[in-house]
C-alpha cells in the first residue's frame, strides 16, 4: 500500500462521514409524525460522532502530506421515515465496510496508529448499524 492510495482511499471515506453529517441534519429536520421528536434527535445524536471521525480523517490526511476533501458524496433521497431509517442503515453498513478495508490497508502501509483508530470507527459504526436496525426492526411498513 502506498501512501498516495492510502490518502485517496482515506479521502473516500471522509467524502463519506461529510455525506453522513449532511444526511443526518437533513433526516433530523425531515422526520415526521408522532415519533418525531425521538427520531429528530436519533438522528441529531449520530452527528458529533460522524463530525469526529470526519475531523480524524482530515488531520491524519493532512499529517500524511495529503488534502483533505471538501466535497461530499451524494445524500440518498429519502421521503418517510422508514426511508431514511434504510438509507441510514445502509451508509452505516458500507461505512463499516469501508473502515474494515481500510484498516487493512494502514496495516499494509504500516501505521498501526491509524490501524487502531479506525477500527474503533469500525465499532463506532456497528453501533449505529445495530441501533437502527433495532429502530427498523418493529417500524410499520
Amino acid at each position: 500500500m502506498d501512501k498516495k492510495t492510502l490518502i485517496d482511499h482515506l479521502n473516500e471515506d471522509l467524502a463519506g462521514e461529510l455525506s453522513a453529517i449532511i444526511q443526518y441534519i437533513t433526516y433530523a429536520a425531515k422526520a415526521t409524525g408522532p415519533f418525531r421528536p425521538q427520531l429528530s434527535q436519533f438522528f441529531l445524536e449520530e452527528v458529533a460522532d460522524e463530525q469526529l471521525h470526519a475531523q480524524f480523517l482530515a488531520n491524519k490526511i493532512v499529517a500524511l502530506g495529503g488534502e483533505p476533501t471538501t466535497t461530499p458524496r451524494p445524500v440518498a433521497k429519502a421521503g418517510t421515515n422508514r426511508e431514511m431509517l434504510e438509507a441510514v442503515l445502509e451508509a452505516e453498513r458500507r461505512a463499516m465496510k469501508d473502515y474494515t478495508k481500510r484498516a487493512e490497508e494502514a496495516e499494509a502501509y504500516g501505521d498501526k496508529g491509524l490501524v487502531v483508530q479506525l477500527e474503533d470507527i469500525v465499532r463506532d459504526e456497528s453501533g449505529h448499524s445495530e441501533e437502527t436496525e433495532r429502530i427498523l426492526r418493529d417500524w410499520p411498513l
